[in-house]
């Protein structure tokens, strides 16, 4: 397997999605990872990020930054506790804490979910690896989806190697319903919105997402206003967020886009009056068919002490 960067000059005669270019110059890694690290930014097109579907020709530059490689092998178990929220053969639901990172990378090798599953289960890295696995399996073993670091909620994590592919197709063909609880600055002008735009890198701050005119990927997010209050003589809002893609930081970016920043969000709040200890984002409903039965899961999380204490009147 590659890692590092790598800078590579498009061969003569080609003229293909950079996608199915680089799956053939690098055969070992499945065409899923490297649209993934095209989408996550790690792949630039004569200096510039780029999305999956754009044509490479003769002359063409590309640098790609590999990701870290993790060793599984010293991977350690660790054992601190989570709330399971479902729990059978194929699947689990977790409660992921805030301040907790889903899987292991560069200067996250220990304390997160995939360390405290090894804890739960020693046999849990075989057990959803498939032969030939490449790097972005073996580095998020069970991993089907993703929470940031400071967002709690609800976590779907599969136990074996079937589920672990049916549960990521579910999510990758848009079969998953995903709400959101969110704590806000401000009160929405209406009482529905949706917000339909395409979201890519900041322009400047490339560790950013920003929404953009152009070079992005569509994202689309819904919020209902619950209800608004005054919180230490400052207007706050609680939202239920529906995203029906999956886009990085996406709630927090729309959000911040319509001045409705989420509070305690240091990335893209702004100057806050109000301390908050992160930001006040909350996976509360998934929705998604079995992988074994087809039967439609719909599982709640219970809103977090630090996220209540802003809301109870």
């Amino acid at each position: 397997m590659t890692h590092g960067q790598n800078n590579l000059i498009v061969d003569s005669g080609i003229s293909e999605r950079i996608d199915k270019y680089l799956h053939r110059v690098f055969p070992d890694y499945s065409r899923t990872f490297l649209q993934e690290m095209v989408s996550c930014g790690k792949v630039k097109l004569n200096g510039h990020i780029t999305t999956k579907k754009t044509i490479v020709s003769e002359g063409n530059q590309i640098e790609i930054q590999w990701p870290e490689k993790i060793d599984s092998s010293l991977l350690l178990p660790e054992d601190f506790n989570f709330t399971i929220l479902y729990e059978d053969d194929d699947l689990l639901v977790i409660d992921k804490p805030a301040g907790i990172v889903v899987h292991p990378a560069a200067g996250n090798h220990s304390g997160t979910v995939v360390n405290a599953l090894l804890g739960r289960d020693e046999n849990f890295i075989e057990n959803v690896t498939e032969e030939n696995a490449d790097e972005l399996s073996l580095n998020r073993p069970g991993i089907v989806h993703r929470l940031d670091k400071d967002t709690s909620g609800c976590l779907v994590i599969a136990k074996n190697v079937v589920s672990k592919a049916k549960l990521s197709e579910s999510f990758s063909s848009r079969k998953v319903n995903k709400i959101y609880k969110a704590i806000v600055i401000g009160k929405p002008p209406k009482q529905r919105e949706k917000i339909e735009t395409l979201i890519g890198r900041h322009h400047i701050h490339r560790q950013k997402m920003a929404v953009v005119n152009h070079n992005g990927r569509d994202a689309i997010t819904i919020y209902d206003l619950v209800r608004s209050f005054v919180y230490k003589e400052v207007t706050l809002s609680l939202l239920d967020v529906q995203i029906l893609t999956g886009r990085t930081h996406q709630i927090r970016v729309h959000l911040a886009h319509k001045k409705l920043p989420v509070l305690g969000d240091k990335i893209y709040g702004g100057k806050q009056s109000i301390s908050a200890p992160r930001q006040m984002l909350h996976a509360w409903k998934i929705e998604f068919p079995h992988p074994s039965t087809n039967e439609l899961l719909s599982i709640e999380c219970p809103l977090p002490e630090d996220f209540q204490k802003f809301i109870e009147p």
